[in-house]
């Protein structure tokens, strides 16, 4: 089965419905887009790993994992999302030590936020694209690109997943750039990602 290598392209939550966030891969090669809703504790994990100006003062429990395969030389090579059953992907991890090679079952979240670590490539098969990615490319100004894809991306948001869990969210678009830094820089210090995440999705946003 063919497999489609993917990229991060971000992470998007909702304007209208709290907890709720996307986790957005793109195809490498091609403009289709592949939303997977996430819990907010994921979606911390994955931000922080994508963002190196945030460093939590104690590993999360992905760092722990990567930390502990550190330490008895386990890599991971690939993740791949190999399945779709109403809305769920599936996901397993490819990993290898000492020349011996394993596949480990996992959340999607979980292998991506892992991928993310041990800079491993992300793979779907092509039939799950097929069925499930969306185009976002409008071909317009990349403001009003931006703001379509937000409008999208919240009506995907709307969906009963059980896999969104609820979270309180704070608007930071009134604060100024030097005062987003110094929440972020608070919220990291007292352990505060999910703020931490939405913070720095908003100087994202700016720069």
């Amino acid at each position: 089965m063919s497999l489609v290598r993917l990229n991060i392209k971000g992470i998007s939550y909702s304007q209208t419905q709290n907890g709720a966030y996307a986790l957005i891969l793109s195809e490498l090669e091609g403009n289709r887009k592949l939303p997977i809703v996430i819990g907010a504790f994921e979606a911390q994990s994955i931000a922080i790993a994508l963002e190196k100006e945030i460093m939590p003062p104690r590993p999360l429990t992905h760092d722990l994992f990567k930390n502990f395969s550190d330490l008895f030389a386990i890599i991971i090579t690939q993740v791949i999302i190999h399945k779709l059953v109403d809305g769920v992907f599936y996901s397993s991890i490819i990993c290898e030590r000492e020349g011996v090679e394993e596949i480990i079952d996992a959340r999607t979240s979980d292998a991506i936020a892992l991928a993310l670590r041990f800079k491993a490539p992300i793979f779907t098969h092509k039939d799950i694209l097929d069925s499930a990615g969306i185009f976002l490319k409008t071909g317009g100004k990349k403001e009003e690109n931006q703001e379509l894809e937000d409008v999208i991306l919240d009506d995907f948001l709307q969906s009963d997943d059980p896999q969104a869990q609820s979270a309180t969210s704070e608007d930071y678009k009134t604060n100024t750039l030097k005062e987003l830094y110094q929440l972020l820089e608070g919220a990291v210090k007292n352990e505060d990602y999910e703020s931490a995440a939405k913070i720095r999705d908003e100087i994202s946003k700016r720069d």
